[in-house]
Parts: C-alpha cells; structure tokens; sequence
C-alpha cells in the first residue's frame, strides 16, 4: 500500500521556523520527484518546493525563496522541508507528494500537516 505520511506542522510564532517530515512506503521511492504543496483556507493548492529525485535539482515558489529548503534522503525514503522566517502568509495546510510521469507513472499524496503561523 502506497503511504505519505507528514508531520512537524505546529502552530508558531512569526520569524519561527519549523521542519516538515515526509516518510513515504509501498513505492520505488528514489525514482519520483518529490514534492510539497500548500492550501490556505479559500485559496487553491500551490506548489511550494520540488526536488528531483537524486536531489540534484530543487525549485521553489518566488514566495518562499530564501526562506525553505527542501531535500531528500533516498536511503530512509524521506523527504523534508526546513521551514524559516515563517510568516502568516505561510499558514497552511502542507502536502506531501510524490510523482513521476511515466515509467512506472504515479502521483501519490500525503494526509497533509497543519502549519499555522500566528502570535
């Protein structure tokens, strides 16, 4: 059974930080992308950060440039997201997912955890 599983959502402080886990299982995890993907309440899902699938390229949304990195460990099938200099405008609910468009094709998602930016 494929799963994403996230967690480290929490509620902090602007200027906080916060690190985002994502453990995936049931797939061939070293060959898809991975990615993470946000929705605040009313708006549509945006990509935030996405990291090839032997970490040598990375992008990420002009909104949290300079502030996130994401990264991967293909040995532990797990893939992060160093969240700092946090600001409301980053409270959301955060996905994890993991895709390839072909060979084998897959587009796979997580739950979601919770980030909530607030004083």
């Amino acid at each position: 059974q494929v799963q994403l599983v996230e967690s480290g959502g929490d509620v902090v402080q602007p200027g906080g930080s916060l690190r985002l886990s994502c453990v995936a299982s049931g797939f061939i995890f070293n060959i898809y992308a991975m990615k993470w993907y946000r929705q605040a309440p009313g708006k549509e899902r945006e990509l935030v950060a996405a990291i090839g699938s032997s970490a040598i390229s990375t992008r990420y949304a002009d909104s949290v440039k300079g502030r996130f990195t994401i990264s991967r460990d293909n040995a532990k099938n797990t893939v992060a997201l160093q969240m700092n200099s946090l600001k409301p405008e980053d409270t959301a609910v955060y996905y994890c997912n993991a895709y390839r468009i072909s060979g084998p094709s897959g587009d796979f998602w997580g739950q979601g955890t919770q980030v909530t930016v607030s004083s």
